[in-house]
């Protein structure tokens, strides 16, 4: 059996989307694209698709097919190479889920990240001790003791990116239902995880607002979602949703707009920055 092929990267999902717009602007079909690389139109369908990586002689032909520009040409094989660079998380391949792998990937790469979370803290804000606790919660007796660690040492190691000399903007609104679930019987656990929240909460680009239950209903309250913006102007923003079993990645205008609307409301009526320290001190004094 051959070895499953990495998620792809960001890169790859891009500049595939890319290929697919200018294989189109020439007005060609997928069948005389193959033809010019002399390969079935499903390869042509799998690059563009981003379910096979980008092999360079392969897009120089078609860049040179469409009538690209050298320059430009030359510019989208320099990003198709960096594209195909493995990220950091592929070492965690036995344990990252392929859904998993493309979400890690654009945590990486944006500058802007805003989250929605109704049921946990954010796995980029989460302490060890919680990580670890919400983990074997979920896994149901389905992960060996070792998978489970490892599946924690990748949660600890995404954090860095919080850590970097340019870390992304992240603004989270958390449902105070992610606050008052104990996610333990040892309550130390909540009390650390709370502590994590407050030093984050103190650092320039971490911005943490809490939905509180006073506040009613709100447009959320369906499943946690992330939406991603990057600094290229070539990447378009992405919103990532999650359930059971993976997430769905929305990427057309109306379905990103949609999302954004609702953080945006959200974030208006949510107990502001401040007044969320002062929700997270009082708890952090009730245990």
């Amino acid at each position: 059996m051959s070895e499953r092929r990495p998620a792809p990267t960001v890169g790859q999902v891009v500049l595939g989307r890319r290929l697919q717009e200018l294989r189109e602007a020439a007005g060609l079909g997928r069948e005389e694209a193959a033809r010019a690389l002399r390969v079935a139109p499903a390869t042509v369908r799998r690059m563009e698709t981003a379910e096979v990586s980008l092999k360079i002689p392969y897009v120089q032909v078609l860049l040179e097919t469409y009538g690209v520009p050298e320059e430009e040409a030359d510019a989208f094989v320099t990003l198709a190479e960096e594209a195909n660079r493995p990220g950091w998380w592929q070492r965690f391949h036995d344990v990252l889920p392929e859904w998993f792998s493309l979400y890690v990937s654009l945590e990486g790469a944006a500058r802007l990240i805003r989250s929605y979370e109704p049921h946990f803290v954010p796995g980029l804000l989460q302490t060890e001790a919680y990580a670890r606790s919400v983990l074997e919660a979920g896994t149901v007796g389905q992960t060996s003791p070792e998978a489970l660690e490892r599946h924690v040492s990748l949660r600890m190691a995404r954090q860095r990116l919080l850590d970097g000399p340019n870390p992304p903007h992240l603004w989270v609104v958390m449902d105070e239902t992610v606050l008052r679930r104990p996610v333990s019987v040892d309550a130390a656990v909540m009390y650390e995880q709370v502590d994590r929240l407050l030093e984050f909460a103190e650092r320039d680009r971490i911005t943490l607002q809490v939905a509180e239950f006073t506040d009613g209903p709100h447009p959320g309250t369906y499943a946690p979602f992330s939406l991603f913006r990057f600094a290229e102007p070539e990447l378009p923003d992405m919103v990532v949703t999650e359930y059971l079993s993976g997430a769905l990645y929305l990427d057309s205008r109306k379905e990103v707009s949609a999302h954004l609307e609702v953080l945006d409301h959200m974030t208006a009526h949510a107990a502001s920055a401040q007044r969320t320290k002062k929700l997270l001190r009082d708890l952090r004094e009730g245990f």
